[in-house]
């Protein structure tokens, strides 16, 4: 089968599994995951689409996301798409019926001994926190994600370019093509300001293209004429913060216009007066505050790890997870930026995609520990690789965390590879990653840092080892219990009880049945 018959096919199977076409409002895709807006949630078939080859497991959020991984959701989705046109085309579709998702486990049952069951527990403690995340300040904070997430793409490209143009640079290949390659690499930086601006306004219901002019003004070389206050301005002074806010007040003021100017002048008094009065109060105002807050960001993660690098990795490191779980972590979004920005990398991504190190250290422990258990066993194997590329999801969701003990000890993993990378940091050596997005292995295309290529990768691939050998080392000898070995650590085979020996003592458990492996089912968060 080619690569365009699989993805293909990949979308003719879960087209049906989420309802069919008519209930199919809207698709869109991120990084790795494809997002459906449906009309009736109730027509989704969960278990049967986590089992497909293809999906690495679901997020309910404000869209239902099914995660494909990178490169296949960019393929599967204009194929879903095509799907989806085509079959509203014709007469008569009908909609499958649901099959229910699944529930909160039993908190009086004994620990989940099957991928199906921790499947299952994923799912119920993502809905837990699902609940518990959407309050004002949190639902800002997805939204302000929202207008990032979408740039990921092009700070990608743009900074593997700008990585290997630096490579030519200092092996003096090719001098005539590194200028080209320094074009290219700086042309999307030189105007993300434009695009914060146009991805706002989207966001926050104004119209995108205006909320791009008023953003655009920022990175103007003319501002440099402007006198605010006795000050002379900078071009891209305030960067991108200062383009949200801009374009967020553009929106503002177009919605009060929208509500007061007559519809027989609105299209020529609308957008004047929401470029004008936005424009005006972002070069008397905007500018200088959104530059002092950017000022303040990258001089707060220089102090920090330049100070405090081991210390703060440690920390970062071990609570990145947590961050997410909370949803706090989609604050990060636009300091990443704002420091790629101003200084190239972001020397925080490195230390935080550590925590993801630790999560397959701690899987590989798992799969020791529990020889017996087929079921976990083979769930870990089939999310392993995609872990090492960064995609920890279907591990957190799918094994650590639904078990308890090595969400934890996973997190130590991740806090001594962050230690580790942090110290680094502190004593001179910056690792910082050109885009934000990858983790793992894929963070190491886009590394660069302040004594050159070979050492920042050096470091990055030993904090990743570190992390890897603390969230095994952690997990084996303290990410489980007693109890829990000998409900977990059974045989799936049904035709015999399994001997199951713990601490030298040999107790015989009931067999688990044979259940089929789904994929874990996940909330929204960043790769790790």
């Amino acid at each position: 089968m080619t690569n365009d018959s699989k993805h293909k096919a990949t979308a003719a199977a879960i087209l049906p599994l989420v309802g069919g076409a008519e209930n199919v409002a809207s698709v869109a895709h991120c990084m790795t995951r494809l997002r459906l807006g449906l009309r009736d949630r109730s027509l989704v078939r969960d278990e049967q689409l986590k089992a497909l080859p293809a999906v690495m497991g679901v997020v309910e959020d404000d869209t239902y996301q099914i995660v494909l991984g990178p490169g296949s959701v960019a393929r599967v989705t204009p194929e879903f798409e095509a799907l989806v046109e085509e079959s509203r085309g014709s007469v008569g579709e009908a909609s499958p019926a649901a099959t229910g998702s699944p529930s909160h486990p039993d908190p009086g049952a004994p620990p989940p001994a099957t991928a199906e069951d921790l499947a299952a527990q994923g799912a119920a403690l993502r809905a837990e926190r699902k609940a518990k995340n959407s309050t004002p300040f949190k639902l800002l904070l997805r939204r302000i994600a929202n207008i990032f997430v979408p740039l990921i793409p092009a700070l990608i490209g743009c900074g593997i370019i700008a990585g290997l143009n630096g490579l030519l640079v200092n092996l003096h290949w090719l001098p005539g093509v590194t200028p080209a390659l320094a074009a290219i690499a700086s042309g999307f930086m030189a105007l993300i300001a434009v695009f914060v601006g146009y991805n706002t306004a989207k966001e926050f219901g104004g119209t995108p293209i205006l909320g791009g002019a008023v953003a655009a003004i920022i990175v103007y070389a003319g501002v440099a004429n402007v006198d605010a206050f006795g000050q002379e301005l900078s071009p891209g002074q305030g960067g991108v913060l200062g383009a949200l806010g801009a374009a967020w007040l553009g929106v503002y003021i177009e919605k009060w216009c929208r509500r007061w100017v007559p519809e027989s002048v609105d299209v020529l008094v609308t957008p004047t007066l929401t470029v004008l009065v936005a424009g005006l109060a972002t070069l008397y105002g905007l500018m200088f505050l959104a530059g002092e807050v950017s000022s303040l960001i990258g001089d707060a993660a220089n102090w920090l790890l330049e100070n405090g690098g081991a210390g703060a990795g440690f920390i970062l490191g071990g609570l990145f997870l947590p961050l997410v779980m909370l949803g706090l972590h989609q604050a990060l979004i636009p300091i990443h930026t704002t420091l790629i920005e101003q200084q190239g990398f972001t020397v925080l991504l490195p230390i935080l995609a550590m925590a993801g190190a630790g999560q397959v250290g701690a899987a590989i422990a798992v799969y020791l520990r529990l020889p017996r258990n087929t079921s976990i066993r083979t769930t870990i194997k089939s999310a392993l690789w995609p872990g090492f590329l960064g995609v920890g999801e279907p591990l957190i969701y799918g094994v650590s965390l639904p078990l308890g003990r090595p969400f934890i000890t996973a997190c130590t993993g991740g806090a001594l590879g962050g230690a580790f990378v942090g110290l680094f940091n502190q004593l001179g050596t910056d690792v910082g990653s050109t885009a934000i997005g990858p983790s793992g292995w894929a963070l190491f295309p886009l590394l660069d840092g302040s004594h050159g290529l070979g050492q920042t990768v050096a470091v990055y691939a030993a904090g990743l080892v570190i992390g890897y050998l603390g969230g095994f080392l952690a997990t084996y000898y303290f990410g489980f219990t007693k109890p829990m070995l000998m409900e977990l650590n059974v045989s799936p085979a049904a035709s015999e009880p399994a001997d199951t020996v713990v601490a030298g003592k040999s107790n015989l458990v009931a067999p688990t049945p044979v259940e089929p492996v789904a994929s874990a089912t996940v909330r929204s968060g960043d790769r790790i």
